[in-house]
């Protein structure tokens, strides 16, 4: 039995053959908005095994999201010594992926997410696909396989942890 398709595109992005191609599109893509819509998943046996079909009310958005520990601001010192105001080495809680989802989120408020995927990285910022669904399109209420995100209590699910990336946070899966 032969390997199909997607099998042959996971392949490529697992032995990297893709290496100078991605090392190009990651220097167009730090010029590009923090948030994107994309015309079709950049990695798409990633995207359908998540759920991405390539049908009307399904979109899928790249989101850049800074690598590294997170800075908190800083108020007002008081007199005391920066060292001592902790404002580096702060870690949140969240994964860099589940951020991403989050600012996906806030640009398309319309959209629900509905999962995300790493399409790469370099020294600053790391780069991730988010697939969101349109829940008031009638093509996803017909579609018994993805209607149950038209629900009410399917609003705005990756604010309250509810996407794969926020129950890994959370300590679900």
């Amino acid at each position: 039995m032969g390997k199909s398709l997607y099998k042959y595109i996971s392949d490529a992005w697992k032995k990297s053959k893709l290496e100078e191609i991605i090392k190009k599109r990651l220097i167009e893509w730090r010029k590009e908005p923090v948030v994107k819509r994309i015309e079709k998943p950049t990695r798409l046996d990633r995207a359908r095994a998540l759920g991405y079909r390539a049908k009307q009310g399904f979109v899928v958005a790249r989101v850049k999201v800074r690598r590294g520990g997170r800075k908190r601001r800083l108020y007002g010192r008081g007199g005391r010594k920066p060292s001592k105001a902790g404002l580096v080495k702060f870690t949140p809680k969240k994964s860099l992926r589940w951020i991403a989802e989050e600012k996906a989120q806030r640009k398309f408020k319309n959209l629900e997410v509905l999962n995300s995927y790493p399409v790469g990285e370099d020294g600053k910022y790391k780069y991730f696909e988010v697939i969101l669904v349109d829940p008031n399109h009638p093509n996803i209420k017909a579609d018994p396989k993805i209607n149950w995100i038209c629900e009410k209590q399917h609003r705005k699910r990756v604010f309250r942890g509810l996407t794969s990336a926020g129950k890994k946070a959370r300590g679900l899966i």
